[in-house]
């Protein structure tokens, strides 16, 4: 049996929705084309896509565009998907909670800015928090290394990509101590993904 041929559409930076199936793939040494693409490009060739949006799967030329089907097909591939149906669906409900606490702030990035300072202001002070906790809380139920199948998943990645954003101070008016203040747990577990990474 012939393996695919593999080729993942993102940008041309580290972390985002594309970024836990990149690793992944490179962590089970699966051969993939990475094609990165430069923020500035973006504009010229999003018309390229389905639904003009990233990260897309292309799959023996058959394509996925949803980041948490590419997340789930690549941890299929890779042994970073829990083959117990509860421990996936755990996975998946990790993933989705993460992606709807990131979209809270990417709806922000083209505000004016006083009106990002102001709703940002309102998502550090009650929304992000709530997640936070909520995902500590998961990750405490779940014995506390790892968020599910008592090992590391794609489900650890993502939150590996969320919380290094998260914690960046690139992200203004999100103080970079959010993490700390609200789901001290995920810090350790941070690096214990990072360290069983390349």
């Amino acid at each position: 049996m012939t393996a695919a041929t593999l080729k993942l559409n993102y940008f041309d930076f580290p972390g985002g929705r594309g970024e836990p199936a990149r690793m992944a793939l490179n962590l089970a040494g699966i051969a993939f084309e990475d094609r990165r693409i430069p923020l500035a490009e973006w504009p010229t060739v999003k018309a390229e896509f389905p639904y003009q949006q990233v990260p897309v799967m292309e799959v023996d030329g058959k394509v996925l565009n949803q980041s948490n089907a590419i997340n789930r097909l690549v941890g299929k591939m890779a042994d970073l998907y829990p083959q117990d149906n509860w421990q996936a669906a755990v996975c998946d409900d990790v993933m989705d909670t993460a992606d709807d606490l990131m979209q809270l702030l990417v709806n922000t990035f083209f505000m004016q800015e006083d009106e990002k300072q102001r709703v940002r202001t309102e998502l550090v002070a009650g929304p992000i928090p709530m997640f936070l906790a909520g995902l500590n809380a998961t990750l405490l139920a779940n014995g506390g290394e790892f968020f599910c199948d008592g090992r590391m998943t794609m489900a650890d990645l993502k939150i590996l990509m969320l919380t290094r954003s998260l914690s960046s101070g690139n992200l203004d008016y999100v103080p970079a101590s959010i993490v700390a203040e609200h789901a001290a747990d995920l810090l350790p577990h941070r690096e214990r993904v990072e360290k069983l990474l390349p």
